[in-house]
């Protein structure tokens, strides 16, 4: 029996290759991760809350109905062609540059009558364009 004390060795761990498979599992996880990817656009509409309607003294409102009609200052235009809108908004601005252009167009009009509208008035050199919105509550219109 061996009863000496002796001098024990302490056991050691050593850290080395336990980093190293931390390191490999870290690379797996990032490289098989799929991260969301953006596949179409999620568009978050703005709501048209305004607390007081402005009022433009100098303004040219365009109506857009839901079956392509329009109206400039609730005159009918006949045609709706780029050209023709274009000369009934030189005639409602006579000629003034400083004009607010208005649109209200219907919930369900097509999207190419609005961009019409906004044609013409580049066109018509009428840059100040606004379009009129109504709350979802009370119907109240809103620019």
């Amino acid at each position: 029996m061996n009863f000496r004390p002796g001098s024990r060795d302490e056991p050691e761990i050593n850290l080395i290759p336990f980093i190293d498979i931390l390191l490999v599992v870290l690379i797996f996880l990032m490289l098989t991760t799929t991260y969301s990817k953006f596949t179409e656009l999620q568009v978050n509409l703005p709501v048209a809350d305004a607390q007081a309607q402005r009022e433009y003294p100098k303004e040219v409102i365009v109506t857009i109905s839901s079956d392509g009609r329009y109206a400039i200052n609730r005159q009918a235009v006949d045609g709706g062609d780029v050209a023709q809108l274009t000369r009934s908004l030189l005639q409602a601005a006579r000629d003034q540059r400083d004009i607010v252009v208005i649109i209200s167009a219907d919930a369900a009009a097509t999207h190419q009558s609005v961009v019409n509208v906004m044609d013409a008035a580049r066109r018509a050199g009428l840059v100040q364009i606004t379009f009129a919105t109504q709350q979802s509550g009370d119907g109240r219109q809103r620019r």
